[in-house]
């Protein structure tokens, strides 16, 4: 059985998608070891983006894992594979064998502190297969995740920990925006992981 069917965990989603939330999906003290590493390991860089023909840095850093040197394009700006890491590999695998989902790339992303967050937006690129799972994973500090229906307007939020695991499918992303919204509370860094399936 799927460990993410809604009959273990409600969908937190209302309608036009699904959204499963499993808080201790990664063990606290496991999830610490992850987060030190990828921390320390990882080459992050801050991101460009181009907004209204504009190129903007930001404030975050991030870094680009995938299968067969797959590129990812987003926001006008090309970022190129790097080869899977171990501890990367072990996370994905994981994630495969309790979900019986496949994923061939990852996008990580690394907020400082609380001042650092992100904007309203859908994980809705041509260049992933379309209604594809999406599977975000958490380590370090918790940050509150907010869903907005694209008409509607209705939000819908959940926070997450250390070691959690969020999974967006279906519908989500067409009919969803979701954001990491800037917190006091926050006064050290998370790392964030969405493994992905991306066109090859």
């Amino acid at each position: 059985m799927n460990l993410f069917t809604p009959t273990i965990f409600d969908n937190l989603l209302p309608f036009d998608g699904a959204v499963f939330y499993h808080a201790d999906f990664i063990s606290n003290q496991k999830a610490i070891g992850f987060f030190k590493k990828l921390l320390t390991t990882i080459p992050w860089q801050q991101d460009e983006v181009f907004i209204f023909g504009k190129k903007h840095i930001t404030a975050r850093k991030m870094a680009w894992y995938a299968d067969n040197d797959i590129a990812y394009t987003y926001s006008k700006s090309t970022k190129e594979a790097l080869p899977w890491t171990a501890e990367l590999l072990e996370i994905k695998r994981t994630v495969e064998q309790k979900t019986g989902e496949k994923f061939n790339a990852c996008l990580l992303n690394l907020y400082a502190d609380g001042a650092q967050g992100m904007g309203w937006h859908a994980d809705d690129e041509k260049s992933i297969v379309p209604h594809s799972t999406i599977a975000s994973v958490s380590l370090g500090v918790e940050r509150k995740f907010v869903l907005k229906h694209r008409a509607t307007k209705q939000k819908v939020e959940v926070v997450l920990g250390n070691g959690s695991l969020l999974l967006m499918q279906g519908e989500t992303q067409k009919h969803w925006l979701h954001s990491l919204p800037k917190s006091l509370k926050a006064t050290s860094p998370r790392v964030n992981l969405t493994l992905r399936k991306m066109l090859a």
